[in-house]
């Protein structure tokens, strides 16, 4: 059985969408802008899962995951809606929750343990 070639109509459409005007002026937007400068942070908090825990400032992680929780509204509610925005907050409060998880473990749980 002959395996069918990739429908050349789905992809020229897919290329001349990529052409358009409308997305180069997505690309030269702070919709575009805005949130790819915005992943360092969730990026630095995952790389930080390695990281021994008595590092954790329990009070920068939930800063920032309230700040997170308060820009994935703001993401949702602008129109047009700015998803990568969205979901670079989402996977940022994400990674702030399960640091704070660690900061609790660390400070409260095994701390109690040892004693």
């Amino acid at each position: 059985m002959a395996q069918r070639a990739p429908n050349k109509s789905l992809l020229s459409k897919m290329v001349n969408s990529l052409k358009s005007k409308e997305f180069r002026d997505y690309l030269m937007s702070t919709h575009f802008w805005g949130p790819v400068a915005n992943w360092g942070i969730p990026l630095a908090a995952i790389a930080d899962f390695k990281k021994d825990p008595k590092f954790i400032s329990g009070k920068m992680t939930l800063a920032l995951t309230l700040y997170s929780c308060v820009f994935m509204r703001f993401a949702w509610k602008v129109q047009p809606r700015n998803m990568l925005l969205f979901a670079c907050h989402l996977t940022n409060s994400t990674a702030q929750t399960v640091q704070g998880m660690r900061f609790i473990n660390y400070q409260y749980l095994e701390k109690k343990e040892t004693a």
